[in-house]
């Protein structure tokens, strides 16, 4: 298998281990999962992705998967990876362990619950996990909201890296309006909290002009460019992952771009394939290779606390 190779070691910050489900059909009206499953048979093939196995639900297959992602990153010299999902938190930290020196994981209970602070603070503390992952769409109150103070100040506290998904949210039938689907929500605690470094995936994810003028306004907010980006098909006007990537290029420069693949399920493993466009989106660009090391690895190293080497 051939290899990429760039000026600095490839860190992918943004994966799914593939433990558990985010969404039971059974719980949705019937329509709408057919509907989704229809739709996401319908990307299977536009992609050539194989049919996905069922996600890891014993200890042995939540192992097994963990060996099986070790394989992916030396198969595509992927140097780390960071899963932002995994069943919980205890079960992502149980997969770090086995691999630490390649995987890192990132809190993602529901912050607005019952004793959410003292989740972080376990996850962080005692679990080793590195970040908080959140919806935007998940939040039942505003994120200014007084309750959730102590959650930020924590995060703050510790310059802790929160990458929280905003825009269209799941497969079709999923969410599509929210009072905090927009980035936008985030800024007055964006401004607030300027020490939380606020890692926006999927370019916006359809709020691509909400999130460059947080981008804009916020030195502390960061774009992650993970996934399909097949939202750039849904939007009025016409974008591409070279347009996307340039408008970030041209407004925050190199330094708060963070490569991210939004990989997650066997046998597929790893999507090479988003890695190889957005590598030769950037060399089109006629980026300098530093800027091109600190979008793929660079920049991830830099929040995740590791050496310039990565």
């Amino acid at each position: 298998m051939p290899m990429i190779k760039l000026s600095r070691p490839i860190i992918d910050f943004h994966a799914h281990f593939p433990a558990g489900r985010w969404r039971n059909p059974a719980e949705m009206h019937p329509a709408l999962a057919e509907y989704g499953r229809e739709r996401g048979e319908r990307m299977r093939k536009e992609w050539d992705f194989p049919e996905p196995e069922p996600p890891a639900e014993t200890e042995e297959e939540i192992a097994a998967n963990a060996h099986r992602w070790r394989d992916e990153l030396d198969r595509y010299g992927i140097q780390r990876i960071v899963f932002v999902t995994g069943k919980g938190n205890d079960v992502l930290a149980s997969v770090v362990r086995r691999h630490p020196d390649r995987f890192f994981g990132l809190a993602h209970h529901d912050p607005c619950g019952e004793n959410a602070l003292e989740e972080l603070q376990r996850a962080v503390e005692e679990l080793g996990l590195v970040g908080y992952k959140m919806f935007g769409p998940g939040f039942d109150r505003p994120f200014e909201d007084e309750s959730l103070k102590p959650l930020w100040t924590y995060l703050a506290d510790r310059k802790l890296p929160v990458l929280i998904h905003f825009g269209l949210l799941g497969h079709a039938g999923g969410i599509v309006h929210h009072p905090r689907i927009s980035p936008l929500t985030l800024f007055n605690v964006a401004r607030e909290y300027a020490d939380i470094p606020f890692v926006i995936p999927h370019f916006g994810c359809g709020y691509m002009q909400e999130l460059l003028h947080l981008c804009w306004s916020c030195p502390n907010i960061y774009v992650d460019t993970s996934g399909s980006n097949q939202w750039m098909r849904w939007m009025p006007y016409e974008i591409t992952l070279e347009s996307a990537f340039r408008k970030f290029y041209e407004t925050i420069g190199p330094r708060r771009i963070i490569f991210g693949s939004d990989s997650s399920w066997f046998p597929r493993g790893f999507s090479y394939r988003y890695l190889q466009d957005q590598v030769r989106v950037c060399y089109q660009m006629n980026m300098p290779e530093e800027d091109i090391g600190a979008i793929f690895g660079g920049n991830a190293a830099r929040l995740l606390g590791l050496d310039v080497e990565g």
